[in-house]
């Protein structure tokens, strides 16, 4: 009998997420790279759950309305999220780090509420 190790891998949703997933954390270490954070910095373990939970809901919100995102978008949400959690934490984002999009942004203040 063969075991199948990745019983999901074929599944077109899951190579969706695993494929977000991973550029998420891509523009996750490329931002704490540009702003010379090192991964052990002890604030992050607490900056990345703040900013997941706040993902979470801004991808809750986007489903409440119907709209789909993709993989791209997911990683623009989880990238605003972010650095909208280093700002609340006192870390300095200089100006065109990247390119903020305006929806996104105002979802998260709404969600943040």
């Amino acid at each position: 009998m063969r075991l199948d190790i990745d019983q999901f891998g074929h599944d077109p949703q899951v190579r969706f997420l695993r494929r977000a997933f991973a550029s998420m954390e891509t523009i996750q270490n490329d931002l704490l790279k540009e702003l010379n954070i090192s991964s052990f910095d002890e604030r992050l373990r607490r900056i990345r759950l703040a900013a997941l939970n706040l993902f979470e809901k801004v991808w809750v919100s986007y489903s409440r309305w119907g709209v789909s995102i993709d993989e791209k978008e997911m990683s623009d949400i989880y990238l605003h999220c972010l650095a909208h959690t280093l700002a609340a934490n006192n870390i300095n984002l200089p100006k065109g780090l990247f390119y903020p999009n305006e929806r996104i942004q105002n979802i998260i203040k709404e969600v943040s509420k």
